[in-house]
């Protein structure tokens, strides 16, 4: 089926089944499919899609963008970056008096100060500010979830991994994953509350798992929104 509303228009398949409510499922391409009970009229099948239209489309053109992949960042006035789990335009600044380049965070906005109008001197100078960001973030969350273990880690690292967003060595050293200060604080506790229980249990077995979910009972949704947001986290 095909409804237009707001200017937008969506294909959705309705499949009506022996249940008492009606629900909107999209899966990993884009495709819609409404669940409901069975007699339910088109009218109220459409209604439930224009009560959650913005929501839909959000998820739909989030879905299609995943599936075509990151497109190539460009540094200029407007284009948007990920921080703390939501984008944000970024705004660029040059000055000659720059002894090193930096990134402020104000009013909503990544304002870039550089000395010379370069793609990679932005490039670089958000980096730096996400390792520095990373860096703070995970040692409030280690301070903060400390009490819940009888080891301490022996040092934190940030890196520019390609394969893991975080990891403990025997000798207890954490290292993380520069590109986590682009996701929200709850799923930056999430990795961090993942390595530190690997002081105790290196391994992922079944006690590992448990002190996880015994310190974050809801940790499967931040394992979630890292599986289907990590592809758009990048500069």
């Amino acid at each position: 089926m095909i409804h237009t509303y707001l200017g937008e228009t969506i294909r959705f398949e309705v499949k009506y089944k022996n249940r008492t409510s009606t629900s909107i499922a999209i899966d990993h391409y884009g495709n819609i499919e409404v669940s409901a009970p069975k007699g339910t009229p088109d009218d109220r099948v459409l209604q439930l899609l224009e009560d959650k239209w913005a929501l839909i489309l959000e998820k739909v053109n989030e879905t299609k963008e995943r599936t075509l992949g990151q497109q190539k960042k460009v540094y200029d006035h407007g284009e948007t970056f990920l921080y703390l789990g939501k984008t944000y335009p970024i705004q660029i600044v040059q000055d000659g008096t720059n002894n090193q380049d930096y990134v402020l965070f104000e009013e909503e906005k990544l304002y870039i100060y550089v000395k010379q109008l370069e793609d990679d001197k932005v490039k670089q100078a958000l980096k730096r500010f996400y390792y520095q960001q990373c860096k703070a973030l995970v040692e409030r969350s280690i301070k903060f979830y400390q009490p819940n273990f009888k080891v301490k880690p022996r040092g934190v690292r940030i890196n520019d991994s390609s394969t893991t967003w975080g990891t403990c060595d025997s000798n207890l050293q954490l290292t993380f994953n520069w590109k986590l200060a682009m996701a929200p604080i709850e799923v930056i506790d999430y990795v961090v509350v993942h390595e530190m229980c690997h002081m105790v249990h290196l391994n992922h077995d079944r006690s590992f798992w448990r002190l996880v979910g015994k310190i974050m009972p809801d940790y499967k949704e931040k394992e979630s929104w890292l599986a289907l947001s990590s592809w758009k986290m990048t500069v």
